[in-house]
């Protein structure tokens, strides 16, 4: 296992470059992302999250939130720090962040949906992405279940959710 990251990082990897499942994406790093004590929005992870979250929604055809929240991520991306190497060094991440700002100028030009792959650099990070990615089942690219995830779950533990906090006082 490479020694820089978590295994939910290299769950999200297989899931962006393999099967385009980028639900999945989302709710891996959020996990991952939520175990880190004293998270916050300012944390790098959420630059993948919300790279993930765009390329959703447009794949979808919802072009303005796809558009919003592709350019959140871009900006996030273009903050990272000297302490956030460890998540660009093993990836090109000048390659990343060129094909995040392409595809917002894809929106932008009302094209149709492109994904892209993250280009890993590092041999010892596709050997543990490779290990990790034959104990994974993946659902079919460009499969319903992939396309519309979030639509096909069940959302009853969301709904309830909803629902209390509906009910309590303000």
């Amino acid at each position: 296992m490479h020694p820089y990251y978590h295994p939910l990082f290299f769950n999200f990897i297989v899931y962006f470059n393999r099967n385009q499942d980028f639900f999945e994406c989302h709710e891996v790093l959020e996990e991952y992302w939520k175990s880190i004590p004293g998270y916050s929005k300012n944390h790098p992870l959420t630059a993948y999250i919300l790279l993930s979250t765009g390329l959703y929604h447009w794949r979808r055809g919802n072009v303005d939130g796809a558009y919003r929240t592709l350019v959140k991520a871009k900006e996030r991306f273009l903050t990272f720090n000297k302490h956030d190497i460890h998540y660009t060094e093993n990836i090109n991440y000048k390659q990343l962040v060129q094909d995040t700002e392409t595809s917002i100028e894809k929106i932008r030009k009302g094209e149709s949906f492109t994904p892209f792959l993250i280009v890993i650099t590092s041999e010892s990070l596709k050997e543990s992405v490779e290990e990790i990615a034959q104990t994974m089942e993946l659902l079919p690219v460009g499969s319903e279940a992939v396309i519309h995830k979030h639509m096909l779950r069940d959302r009853s533990d969301i709904l309830e959710e909803r629902e209390k906090k509906k009910r309590r006082p303000q």
